[in-house]
């Protein structure tokens, strides 16, 4: 990644063809869906001054706080994560493709149980948003845009939800690139938040553990997006906190979105107080300039999560923790518990286990087995909600929906779109060796197959497949994302 750095040579210059959102009928399906492998710049921002445009943020939203607390009773100021910075060779601008950040966005949605019939992969949500990004070359110099007609033609509440999700996409890529540059030969795996503190604390009110339990939890505006796993076969893992936000408006509004990020990432600690690292994003789809993602860090003292857990195979139990930090006290007063999750010491190979299966669980997920993603779930989790919903092509997807991709069989599961009278197949699944592996619950296996051949798999993430007719995204996991369109039209 490189400041001021854009690479157009694989961008169209010739007439600019818009790439509606989801509903609108194009004229040339094949053509539009080539710009979706095409490199474009995604604009980064991350510098002194944004943080302390975010502590002014900050300071604003608490003295407000502080002022209705006295009013008429609440919470009053947010604990916030100290000390946020730049995050060092961040600015400047990274190339990727929009099939890239649609990936992203499909892997961190499978085990959100947003869907809203079991019957359908989790992460197919994100496809919603296959024609509303543009590498415009001729608009933009180089970076993403937002197409012209999804600028014109999305409702109020359909940009809200795209700049959350997308924001969440384009913050996945960015904190993946850093996070691989910074630990090379180490794999980044994604796991949302919600979906791990789950196996050991209770975060709704219709959890048992909930009625039982005491402690300080926080509310869901402070819940945090994610977490980041950085690891190696055999090793202690490193885990990052990170929070992404995203908005239609200006960058102002971003550095109050980063100031509540802040109080997202503080609400959970792993080892001692405060010396865990974490980042933020937030990106600005802003219609008349180029989609730019703001970025601070924390980058803590905090140890590495262990030690190594000796055989990941082994299941993850589900436990009953109490919420709450223990904040130290000055001068040897009493210690406070505040809100929040905290990963003790010794709970660290637990955590570190819970961490690797519910991966893995997404990655079940995205082929469609909701079967196989439970088996590495808790009931917290979601066991039985996995377990009770199985795409309609599950039972024979290895036979009539398996396909192929960079000279390997693949098992997953398909969903056709339709736009007007052109209909579009997209496809998501994993290498059947590895799927074997993720069935059988073998997950040390699992991880030193896809850690032997990451580099492998970062090579070329994204290609126009000639073969299958269209854009093909695989990412490190073994996951692989495919969209082609379907010429009978019915």
């Amino acid at each position: 990644m490189q400041a001021g750095h854009f690479p157009t040579d694989n961008l169209r210059h010739g007439p600019y063809h818009p790439l509606g959102p989801m509903g609108v009928i194009l004229a040339k399906s094949g053509e539009a869906l080539e710009d979706l492998v095409k490199e474009a710049a995604v604009a980064i921002h991350s510098s002194s001054g944004l943080s302390g445009k975010v502590e002014e943020a900050a300071a604003k939203d608490d003295e407000k706080r502080e002022e209705k607390r006295k009013d008429s009773g609440g919470a009053g100021a947010l604990r916030r994560k100290p000390g946020l910075s730049p995050i060092p060779g961040a600015s400047g601008g990274l190339v990727t493709t929009p099939w890239t950040v649609l990936h992203a966005l499909a892997r961190s949605l499978t085990l959100t149980r947003k869907g809203a019939a079991r019957g359908l992969s989790e992460h197919w949500g994100g496809l919603k948003y296959g024609l509303d990004l543009s590498p415009d070359s001729a608009k933009a110099r180089g970076h993403m845009v937002l197409s012209s007609d999804s600028q014109s033609m999305a409702s109020a509440y359909y940009k809200r939800l795209r700049s959350d999700e997308l924001g969440t996409g384009f913050g996945i890529v960015l904190a993946e690139h850093i996070l691989r540059e910074r630990y090379p030969g180490h794999m980044v795996s994604l796991i949302p938040a919600d979906t791990a503190l789950q196996a050991g604390w209770a975060l709704s009110a219709s959890d048992e553990r909930h009625r039982k339990g005491r402690g300080s939890l926080p509310s869901r505006q402070q819940r945090l997006s994610c977490f980041f796993e950085v690891w190696k076969p055999g090793e202690p893992s490193r885990v990052f906190p990170v929070d992404f936000r995203g908005n239609h408006g200006t960058p102002a509004r971003v550095h109050r979105q980063l100031a509540d990020s802040s109080a997202r990432v503080e609400a959970v600690h792993i080892g001692p107080w405060n010396r865990t690292p974490c980042m933020v994003f937030g990106t600005v789809l802003d219609t008349d300039r180029p989609i730019t993602v703001y970025g601070l860090e924390s980058p803590g003292s905090g140890r590495l999560l262990g030690p190594p857990s000796e055989n990941l195979d082994r299941g993850v139990e589900s436990r009953h923790e109490f919420p709450g930090i223990n904040r130290p006290a000055p001068r040897g007063g009493p210690v406070e518990n505040v809100p929040g999750f905290h990963i003790k010491p010794e709970n660290g190979e637990w955590f570190q286990r819970v961490l690797a299966h519910t991966a893995v669980a997404g990655l079940a997920a995205f082929t469609g087995d909701g079967e196989a993603a439970s088996g590495y779930l808790t009931e917290g989790q979601g066991k039985k909600y996995f377990s009770a919903y199985a795409h309609s092509a599950t039972g024979s997807i290895r036979n009539v929906h398996g396909e192929e991709f960079f000279g390997l069989p693949f098992t997953g599961t398909d969903h056709v779109f339709r736009l007007g009278d052109k209909r579009l197949d997209a496809f998501s699944g994993v290498p059947e060796y590895l799927f074997d592996l993720v069935e059988g619950k073998k997950v040390e296996q699992y991880r030193r197959e896809v850690h032997a051949r990451m580099a492998e798999w970062s090579e070329k993430p994204v290609i126009w497949d000639e073969r299958w007719g269209g854009p093909v995204s695989r990412h490190p996991d073994g996951s692989v994302l495919a969209i082609r369109p379907l010429h009978r039209s019915t």
